[in-house]
């Protein structure tokens, strides 16, 4: 390419310019557009506005003119960008649920707490607050310098004189390029009262300080989490503190629970938090809400969330700081431009650096009025001379040809300044009465101490610092408030559920139909072996309780259905009823199949590598897996074991590696082997035989046994007894066993087989809900080969449905007459009359129930690949 003449190209290193272009445009944005300054608190279209606003004469205490008016200034003479900035600035600057001080004091729609935009400009109106006044007092007395606007025609301020600290009290929020600002509002007196601590001890900690400003006051309220988060900003200019809403939980006579919430965490939307949680509850991951709506009007917030009858409010409202806005991190990060420079500043730096802007403040205010009273009494001393020689000086006026042979008259013959020779010739005739002559000498009387006092404060840094503690008092006095924002103590972490509950003994209870419940285990008292029993629950005439577990709220439990899967729940997300309530359906907690079915309950308290669970089914298989295998479990639920086709799942038990099994069948008869002869499976297998079935016989419990326990067995006819252990012999796992119970009409057959150690209670509820509790001490320890003896009477198609064991409670005295009735009842039917208790030997035994039936083990399929 051929060579052509220079014509202004200039070449340059493209890399060069990139990064000099970049690096103007970044220290642009950093020094003129989105951080504040230190000493005011302001970015420079916050200070355009205020000083527009105040040139225009838009304070306080005039009419309110059109923002579009106030605007189009701020454009036309300082901020040359789009008016949709400068006017959302403004806005914000009026909104009373973003600004703790308001410095716009706005007329018309400004938005709302909602979310919902302003007006239009030309719609609303706006004028100075009485709070922004104080950050342009003595503006006009040199306290400030200005520079020139975008255009070098106007003058506008580098800073404002802001007589109270702007950037903690109101804070502030900007983006630039590679850092960003966060600063959080504070308390408008504390802050003041710790400028004034700052001002009396340069010395002071954070720590001290913290005393005085405990820490951020949002407008909008609510509760800070814990001090931790507060000190370490406060310490290095960087933090994050957790805030909550402030909620409260009503309970009306019915004992229905409403949630209530009054205030909000800071900027968030209180529109997006309503639909946030409504899209919770419709998609269940919080779940007890039956109506949501918010009542908020001119008065204060309220939104309302009713409570179903059966959910918890307290763990409702654990749910929403979870997964709503209710509860949100503010993340401090307190950067503002130092002499122009971006630095990040701890508390004590920022109330530093504000001090020393208001001593320049007051130091140039102090020498701007030094100047002027000076100037005053400067001009005042010559009209002091001028009444002292009046008759002269009149005839050296009249002598003189013009005013400035005047003028230089006067300064030769009276050694007067031009200043003060200018004064003579101006003065009136007025001025030479008696009394204009003593105000000419009072008004230099007092300006002869205004200025030794101004002296005085600009030779002593500490009545200069006197000075603006007076006036930062003044502020506090006439605009500090009340605190907004709770700060708690400690807490700051996330709760869960379980903390929000108490931690007490509960009994679950399903039924047949899958009614599940939870109540205190108080309810029922311990009575006496033969008793009626309480009314436990209510049940339509085909339901009867199938299912009991004696747990806490805390506790997990683990529900194992007829199918072999397991589902999962804490104790206290069961919802407590009354004694004689139904209950809730248990599909509304868990996600059960079709035809799908409870058949045990077990709590769970830790996942340890040598626990085990047993698992035995309902034609005699059983299984041995690690509790850990089960410590994750999902929603929808997990596979616990695979059965074989029409098989089911009866029992599962928790065991250590060092106990005996036994199983017990409908007919009455029982095995024993070590759960060693079990080997570990996974979670999918299907097990080992464990007892061998005779005919239409069944499984209908299994436990695990220790040496000197006893086995409880009871009959669907109420009777029941204690065995000692030391009767039934260890086996090879899959014989027939021994039998445990003769089986009678009169007994009926085996529903329940449990192992003691003598020192439980026990619960037995018949199919028509009837509970009694007994110490299982009342109950006769007797012979294997027995029918036992009565538990609990039973009415006219009365059977016993299930049993469990409890904690051991203590007993109390039957109320008066009970014991009276009892015994009425025995006498009066001659049936109750017969011997209650059955000796070993009553009844003939049967010789093949003394052999032992155990056969080669028997395996399914066991470990099939998970």
């Amino acid at each position: 390419m051929a060579d052509t003449p220079n014509r202004g190209v200039q070449r340059i290193n493209i890399s060069t310019e990139m990064k000099t272009s970049f690096l103007d445009y970044a220290m642009s944005v950093i020094v003129s557009r989105a951080l504040p300054d230190v000493r005011d608190g302001l970015k420079p279209v916050h200070r355009r506005i205020l000083y527009a606003m105040q040139d225009l004469g838009n304070t306080a205490d005039k009419p309110y003119k059109k923002s579009a008016r106030i605007v189009g200034d701020v454009i036309g003479k300082y901020h040359p960008h789009g008016d949709s900035a400068v006017y959302d600035t403004m806005v914000r600057m009026a909104q009373d649920f973003n600004y703790r001080y308001m410095l716009v004091d706005g007329h018309g729609n400004f938005g709302s707490i909602d979310g919902d935009s302003a007006a239009a400009m030309r719609y609303t109106e706006s004028r100075m607050s009485k709070i922004s006044a104080e950050m342009l007092r003595d503006i006009n007395k040199n306290t400030i310098d200005y520079q020139a606007n975008y255009d070098g025609q106007e003058k506008e301020p580098i800073v404002l004189p802001s007589r109270f600290p702007n950037l903690l009290v109101n804070g502030t929020s900007g983006i630039a390029v590679g850092m960003a600002t966060n600063i959080p509002p504070h308390h408008l007196g504390e802050t003041i009262n710790a400028v004034l601590a700052l001002a009396d001890n340069p010395a002071i900690t954070t720590e001290e300080l913290m005393e005085i400003v405990p820490g951020p006051d949002f407008p909008t309220g609510g509760l800070i989490l814990g001090r931790s988060g507060i000190r370490r900003a406060y310490e290095t200019g960087r933090g994050s503190i957790l805030t909550r809403g402030k909620v409260e939980i009503e309970t009306a006579s019915n004992g229905k629970e409403t949630i209530l919430v009054h205030e909000l965490p800071y900027q968030v939307n209180k529109a997006r938090l309503i639909e946030k949680i409504a899209e919770h509850v419709r998609e269940k991951r919080i779940d007890g809400i039956t109506d949501l709506r918010d009542e908020s009007d001119r008065n204060g917030m309220r939104i309302v969330m009713e409570v179903r009858r059966d959910a918890n409010a307290h763990v409702i409202v654990n749910n929403l700081y979870k997964h709503t806005a209710l509860q949100t991190s503010f993340g401090i990060n307190m950067l503002a431009l130092v002499n122009g420079q971006p630095k990040v500043l701890s508390l004590k730096e920022i109330l530093f650096h504000y001090l020393e802007h208001q001593k320049e403040v007051v130091t140039r205010r102090t020498q701007f009025e030094l100047n002027k009273a000076e100037d005053r009494a400067h001009i005042l001393e010559g009209l002091r001379i001028a009444l002292d020689h009046i008759d002269e000086i009149i005839a050296l006026i009249r002598a003189s040809k013009n005013t400035e042979e005047a003028k230089s008259a006067l300064m030769e013959r009276f050694e007067l300044s031009e200043r003060q020779s200018q004064a003579i010739l101006d003065m009136r005739l007025q001025r030479l009465t008696g009394l204009e002559r003593d105000k000419i000498e009072e008004e230099y009387k007092e300006l002869r101490i205004l200025i030794e006092e101004l002296r005085a404060i600009l030779a002593d840094e500490q009545k200069l610092l006197e000075l603006i503690k007076e006036e930062l008092t003044e502020v506090k006095e006439r605009f500090s408030d009340n605190r907004r924002t709770e700060i708690t103590s400690g807490g700051s972490e996330m709760l869960e559920d379980e903390d929000l509950i108490p931690v007490e003994n509960s009994v679950l209870t399903l039924t047949h139909n899958g009614y599940i419940k939870r109540l205190p285990a108080s309810t029922y008292r311990s009575q006496r072996r033969g008793g009626r029993g309480v009314q436990g629950m209510g049940t339509n005439d085909d339901d009867f309780v199938e299912h009991l577990l004696y747990t806490s709220t805390h506790d997990r439990i683990l529900f194992f259905t007829n199918n072999g899967k397991v589902y999962r729940l804490k104790g206290y997300e069961i919802p407590e009823f009354s004694r004689t309530a139904k209950g809730l359906p248990i599909i509304n907690l868990l996600g059960l199949d079709k035809g799908e079915q409870v058949t045990a309950m077990l709590r769970v308290d830790e996942y340890e590598d040598d626990a085990f669970l047993v698992f035995t089914t309902k034609y005699g298989v059983a299984k041995r897996t690690p509790v850990s295998h089960f410590a994750n479990i999902r929603s929808n639920g997990l596979i616990a074991l695979s059965l074989r086709e029409d098989d089911e799942l009866i029992a599962v038990k928790m065991t250590d590696s060092q106990k005996d099994i036994v199983i017990g069948t409908r007919n009455g008869m029982l095995i024993r082997f070590n759960e060693e002869d079990l080997r570990p499976m996974g979670r999918t297998a299907t097990g080992v035989r464990g007892i061998r079935l005779r005919g239409d016989d069944y499984v209908v419990g299994m436990d695990v046994i220790e040496e000197g326990q006893e086995i409880l067995v009871v009959t669907e006819h109420g009777f029941g007894k204690r065995t000692p252990e030391s009767e039934y012999r260890n086996q090879s796992r899959g014989g027939y066993g021994l039998k445990t119970v003769h089986v009678t009409d009169r007994n009926g057959p085996l529903i329940s087989m449990k192992a003691l150690d003598g020192t439980e209670d026990i619960m037995l509820i018949t199919i028509h809900g009837i509970l009694i509790r007994m110490d299982v001490a009342d109950i006769s320890v007797i012979g294997r080969i027995t029918q036992g003896v009565r538990l609990i009477r039973l009415g006219e198609g009365e059977l016993v449905a299930t049993v469990a064991k409890v904690e051991k409670e203590e007993e109390e005295d039957m109320p008066e007459g009970e014991m009276e009735d009892v015994l009425e009842e025995q006498f009066d039917d001659p049936e109750k009359l017969e011997p209650e208790s059955a000796v070993e030997g009553e009844f003939p035994s049967i010789e093949e129930d003394e052999e032992d039936f155990g056969e080669p083990k028997e395996d399914f399929e066991e470990d099939p690949t998970e």
